[in-house]
C-alpha cells in the first residue's frame, strides 16, 4: 500500500515536470515565431508605427489661420495616418521637400513650386484653394495710400514717403509675393523706414501693428488676427495680389537613401481635394467673420481665378 502510494505521488510529479517543461517550449516557439515574422516582414512594431506618420511642410498661414486645426484630425479620422505639421515659411517648406524632409507640402508660390515640379522634387500637385493678398497700415495712413488700386503704386507712395514698412524677410510666399511687386514698381527698398521681421506672418503683423507700418498680408491670416491688430486695409482688389495654394507629394524616387510615406503623402493630396474637404476649406470663417478665409478651387482652371 505504502509504494503504491509513493508511486502515484512520483507519477504526479513527473506529469508536473512535463507540462511546465512543454509550456517553455511553447512559449519559446511562439517568441520565436513572432521574431521570425518581424524578420521575415521587416517592419518591427516602432517602424510600422512610423509609417503611419506623415511630416506636413506648410506655410505660416494655413497654421495662423486655423484651417489646420480643423482639417488635420478629419484626415487622421479619416485615413488612420497621424499628420506631423511644420508650419514654416513656403521657402523654407519647398526646401523641406528638395532635401526629403518631408512627404508632402501645402504651400502658396506657384513659380517656386513649378521648379520643384520641373526637377521631378515634387509630384502629384494639385490646386487647392486661394485667398488674396492685402497691403494694410496704421488707421491715421500716413502715406495716403488707401484705396489705391494698384499694388504697386501703393509701394511707390510708401517709398516715396518713406513710410514705415515691415516685411516679413523670410522668403516665404508672402516675402516671394512683396518682393515681386516692388521689383514691379522699380523699387530697390532700403534704408531705416524699410524693416525685415525674420518671421512669420502671425508675428510680423503684431510688429506692423505694435510700430505703426504697413505689410503685405494674407488676407486669412489679417482676419484672423485683425481683433487685436491696429492695422486697417488699405490696398485689396488687385488680381496681382491673387494667393494660390497648391498641395503636392514628395517623389520617393528622388531619394533612395530615405524612405517617404508615399502612401500617406497621397491619401493627404487625395484628401485636400475631396469634395467634402473643399465644403470645409470654402465654410471656413463665415461664422466668425462673415466670409470665408479661403475660396475651394479643386479641379477649376487656375488661370480662372480671381476673374
Amino acid at each position: 500500500m505504502y509504494k503504491s502510494k509513493r508511486r502515484t505521488v512520483a507519477l504526479l510529479i513527473f506529469a508536473f515536470l512535463l507540462a511546465v517543461i512543454a509550456g517553455g517550449c511553447s512559449r519559446n516557439a511562439g517568441q520565436g515565431n513572432n521574431q521570425a515574422a518581424s524578420i521575415v516582414g521587416g517592419t518591427s512594431g516602432k517602424e510600422s508605427a512610423q509609417k503611419k506618420e506623415i511630416i506636413l511642410a506648410t506655410t505660416t498661414s494655413t497654421m495662423d489661420t486655423g484651417l489646420l486645426d480643423v482639417l488635420i484630425p478629419m484626415f487622421e479620422k479619416k485615413t488612420g495616418y497621424i499628420v506631423k505639421p511644420n508650419a514654416v515659411g513656403t521657402g523654407q517648406a519647398l526646401a523641406m521637400g528638395e532635401q526629403g524632409n518631408a512627404d508632402v507640402l501645402l504651400v502658396h508660390a506657384p513659380e517656386a513650386e513649378m521648379e520643384l515640379v520641373a526637377k521631378g522634387t515634387v509630384i502629384n500637385r494639385r490646386l487647392v484653394m486661394h485667398n488674396d493678398f492685402i497691403i494694410v497700415g496704421p488707421p491715421e495712413d500716413p502715406a495716403g495710400i488707401r484705396g489705391i488700386k494698384k499694388a504697386d503704386g501703393a509701394f511707390k507712395q510708401i517709398a516715396a514717403g518713406k513710410a514705415l514698412f515691415i516685411s516679413r524677410g523670410d522668403d516665404s510666399g508672402t516675402h516671394k509675393m512683396e518682393k515681386k511687386i516692388w521689383q514691379k514698381a522699380g523699387i530697390k527698398p532700403e534704408g531705416k523706414w524699410y524693416q525685415e521681421a525674420g518671421s512669420g506672418m502671425g508675428q510680423t503683423l503684431n510688429i506692423a501693428s505694435e510700430k505703426g507700418g504697413y505689410t503685405l498680408t494674407d488676407r486669412g491670416t489679417y482676419l484672423a488676427l485683425r481683433k487685436n491688430l491696429k492695422l486697417e486695409v488699405m490696398v485689396e482688389g488687385d488680381r496681382a495680389l491673387l494667393n494660390i495654394y497648391h498641395v503636392m507629394q514628395v517623389n520617393q524616387d528622388k531619394f533612395p537613401g530615405i524612405t517617404l510615406n508615399s502612401d500617406g503623402a497621397q491619401a493627404f493630396v487625395d484628401f485636400m481635394t475631396d469634395p467634402e474637404t473643399q465644403k470645409v476649406i470654402g465654410d471656413f470663417g463665415r461664422d466668425k467673420f462673415g466670409q470665408p478665409l479661403f475660396f475651394p478651387d479643386a479641379g477649376k482652371d487656375e488661370a480662372s481665378l480671381g476673374q
